[in-house]
């Protein structure tokens, strides 16, 4: 079981202690606000949501998702008979393929020519390999921060996609935001956050858990930050 199996390290940070009245999923949600905040406040995403940056950073970022993307999803067969993070892998989430298209859009057929991550994609990529090769509940916060995100903020960067770039409405250029699978998201979500509150894992592995969702908004905002120091708003 995860307690003892070998893990990578986990990064010092405050604990966040829970009591039991208090459902798991509103202890990680929490307990990582300050990360989550960071991330969503990034230079690079305000710029992007404020209609100051064109599609070639729309196409970078786009890029760095679609090898996060991977990370997450080419463990699934791997992961699907894991008791922890196996109920978390549905394929109505699978985003890679969307990503792909989205892709294939913004850059042509060669899309994939010369593509590499960015230093702070590559590492994010290879933390949640990491956790799924080793912790399958530390793979559960990277999921969960990825996408209960998508299903959520994810939406606002569609519809400015939408509008400031002309992309079809749930089109061709932002389908990685469409879940035609997920009639709805909303009750989708509450299951979601009620397998996260049924995790089978003690209250110590429920902190490192929480850790390493915090972790996971830092290395997201590592990623805004060199996709920042790419596309500066003065360029």
């Amino acid at each position: 079981m995860e307690a003892s199996s070998p893990r990578p390290s986990v990064p010092a940070v405050p604990s966040t202690p829970s009591t039991p009245s208090t459902p798991f999923s509103t202890v990680i949600r929490t307990a990582s606000h300050e990360q989550h905040t960071e991330a969503e406040n990034s230079s690079f995403m305000s710029d992007l949501l404020g209609g100051g940056l064109g599609i070639p950073a729309y196409r970078r970022y786009t890029e760095q998702l679609w090898f996060v993307y991977r990370a997450l999803e080419d463990v699934s067969d791997a992961l699907a008979a894991d008791p922890v993070a196996g109920p978390f892998l549905r394929p109505e989430l699978a985003r890679t393929p969307e990503l792909e298209r989205d892709l294939a859009h913004l850059g042509g057929p060669r899309w994939r020519t010369g593509l590499a991550p960015l230093p702070a994609t590559a590492a994010y990529a290879d933390r949640v390999a990491a956790c799924a090769r080793t912790w399958p509940a530390g793979f559960v916060a990277h999921h969960y921060t990825r996408y209960l995100g998508d299903l959520s903020g994810g939406q606002i960067i569609r519809g400015t996609a939408e509008k400031a770039w002309g992309f079809a409405r749930k089109g061709d250029g932002v389908r990685f935001y469409v879940f035609e699978d997920i009639p709805n998201p909303a009750a989708f979500k509450r299951e979601y956050r009620a397998l996260l509150d049924a995790l089978p894992v003690d209250d110590l592995e429920k902190q490192r858990v929480v850790d390493e969702c915090k972790h996971a908004f830092r290395l997201n905002s590592a990623v805004f930050r060199e996709l920042g120091e790419q596309f500066p708003l003065s360029a």
